[in-house]
């Protein structure tokens, strides 16, 4: 069936299974390729659901500005639905996200502002920066981390795409977080269908919200290189309820796992795919009943300048051909 518009592409992405680096596990481990969106990232669906809800709202009018906090993925699907709408978009990144993502929403026409790497209760933080940008302009906020329609679209449509997928009982379901949107919707679609699938963040060595998982307080928070997901803090979206488990990766340990998923999977992802997967594969070793999904969750185009993105040799030239 055709497809008339861009945004009509958003979701329906392929579930598969990891043949080689899931090798020898007692359950199968099967990736959501969150990647192959059109934006190239989960973040293309909440930004379709925070729009259109906006709009039903009557919070989002013509030719008005949408403000937003973002590593980068949340602007690059709202640059999509903008694009195709007809709203400006302000982006607000930490200057810890990769020039990859500056230059691209630069590219698709939205207004970069970057702010300090600063804590979640400094004024410079930028989604407090966001936030008063909003209210100055008069501008939409989007407000991912709190926005309800942001877990909702999960429930309605992330969650039930993985269980009509795999068919059966899903033994766990994993993913990092960064809104909790995806967890949390997906979560609560498993726990609606009565599945007992374990709902496991992954989370980098780092971030406080494995230690939060587990005992209800935030952990110690450190520098950490995986960009998108972890926090000092959890977010709104982030419902504890629904989580089983958390799995701590390092950043080590996530980049060399997503260099194999290139090489021997052939997926051409990011850094926090690393992270889910080798929490995935954790997970798995302990043989839950039935196989692990785990979500991939952005494309590796918008990290091509990372020094861990570069540490893969050059492939050969063969001098005959040229």
């Amino acid at each position: 069936m055709s497809r008339t518009t861009l945004l009509e592409c958003i979701g329906g992405t392929p579930l598969v299974a990891l043949t080689r680096v899931a090798r020898g596990l007692p359950v199968p481990v099967l990736a959501k390729c969150e990647h192959l969106n059109p934006a190239g990232s989960v973040k293309d669906r909440i930004a379709l659901a925070i729009v259109e809800d906006a709009e039903a709202r009557g919070a989002l009018t013509a030719g008005q500005t949408i403000i937003e906090a973002t590593a980068g993925n949340t602007g690059l699907g709202l640059a999509l639905v903008a694009a195709q709408r007809g709203y400006r978009l302000v982006c607000v990144m930490p200057e810890k996200m990769s020039p990859d993502k500056r230059r691209a929403l630069a590219a698709v026409g939205a207004e970069v502002v970057i702010t300090p790497n600063a804590p979640l209760d400094d004024p410079g933080n930028f989604q407090n920066v966001a936030r008063r940008m909003a209210a100055e302009r008069g501008a939409f906020l989007a407000d991912q981390f709190a926005n309800p329609a942001n877990p909702l679209v999960h429930e309605r449509t992330t969650g039930p795409e993985i269980m009509a997928q795999v068919g059966g009982p899903i033994g766990a379901f994993v993913a990092g977080a960064g809104t909790g949107g995806t967890l949390t919707g997906v979560g609560r679609c498993l726990r609606a269908h009565g599945s007992h699938a374990q709902v496991v963040l992954a989370d980098p060595v780092g971030s406080g919200l494995a230690h939060w998982v587990a005992t209800g307080e935030p952990g110690p928070d450190a520098p950490y290189l995986v960009e998108g997901i972890g926090s000092s803090r959890a977010p709104a979206n982030l419902d504890r309820r629904v989580l089983d488990a958390a799995e701590c990766v390092s950043d080590a340990d996530s980049f060399a796992m997503t260099r194999r998923l290139w090489a021997e999977e052939g997926l051409t992802v990011g850094g926090s795919s690393g992270t889910a997967v080798v929490a995935a594969l954790r997970v798995a070793a302990r043989a839950p009943d039935g196989p692990v999904v785990v979500v991939l969750p952005d494309a590796w185009d918008r990290y091509a300048s990372r020094d861990w993105a570069q540490a893969v040799p050059d492939a050969p030239i063969d001098r005959r051909a040229v």
